[in-house]
């Protein structure tokens, strides 16, 4: 099964990084988020990624040109044409990823459509290229084989950036809760789609809005609550959340 990676947008918030590479290759440790995030799926194994570059989409495209031989200890044979010999197999070796260019300002639903010739008449799997999260991917698969709609798309509760206060009408606090899980369940990506999902989307849709509103009003979009682990990486103050997790050496999403 096909991962669809949307790894093509400007990322504004974090614009001292992405003024000079796009959002998913913002490091966290010494590797981009793209690249956790595509070890995350092949540790469930799903390896087959299709990742739709935008901005900036050299950036993509060069490194995983030389990935394998910035990764390797290899020799150069120059008398064969510069042919190369690597002395180890990198853990990566089974995976096949697609790069498309999908545009630099092309919206979310708009990259999908893209990339339809590279997924063909099949269900896949889809999520957004600046987040990690510990969902089981098994049983997401399994919640959406179960109820036979077109697409499922993961809920998460993120947690809140401020404390909660219990007050009483005079004034006196009662509690205080420090960064709470929201009561509400939000879109965190860690989608699967059937085939039929092209038939809601245009060159330029927004999956969020449009595509998504009418799969609703059809009956054709389910939730997969997931209550454990989601992080997305708008800012700073969550790219060094994630970085701070690595550093621990407790990361949940580390499931290789």
């Amino acid at each position: 099964m096909k991962i669809v990676i949307l790894a093509g947008g400007l990322g504004t918030r974090l614009r001292e990084e992405t003024d000079i590479k796009p959002k998913p290759m913002i490091e966290v440790g010494q590797h981009p988020i793209l690249w956790h995030l595509m070890k995350f799926y092949a540790a469930h194994n799903h390896s087959d990624f299709v990742v739709c570059a935008g901005y900036k989409g050299e950036v993509i495209k060069n490194w995983f040109a030389n990935y394998r031989v910035l990764s390797s200890d290899f020799s150069v044979h120059f008398r064969s044409h510069d042919k190369f010999e690597f002395h180890s197999d990198l853990e990566e070796s089974g995976w096949n990823v697609t790069i498309a260019d999908t545009g630099a300002e092309t919206m979310t639903g708009g990259r999908i459509k893209a990339v339809q010739r590279y997924i063909g008449n099949e269900t896949f799997m889809c999520t957004y290229g600046d987040g990690l999260a510990d969902v089981d991917i098994s049983k997401l698969l399994a919640f959406h084989k179960e109820h036979g709609k077109i697409a499922t798309l993961t809920t998460v509760r993120p947690v809140s950036r401020f404390g909660i206060l219990e007050m009483e009408e005079d004034g006196r606090v009662e509690s205080f809760r420090e960064k709470p899980q929201a009561d509400g369940w939000i879109n965190g990506g860690f989608f699967v789609f059937e085939p039929q999902i092209f038939d809601y989307l245009e060159d330029n849709s927004v999956l969020e809005q449009e595509p998504l509103n009418r799969l609703a009003a059809d009956g054709q979009l389910m939730g997969f609550k997931h209550d454990g682990f989601w992080q997305p990486m708008d800012t700073y103050r969550e790219l060094t959340i994630l970085n701070d997790l690595w550093k621990s050496g407790s990361a949940p999403w580390k499931v290789w």
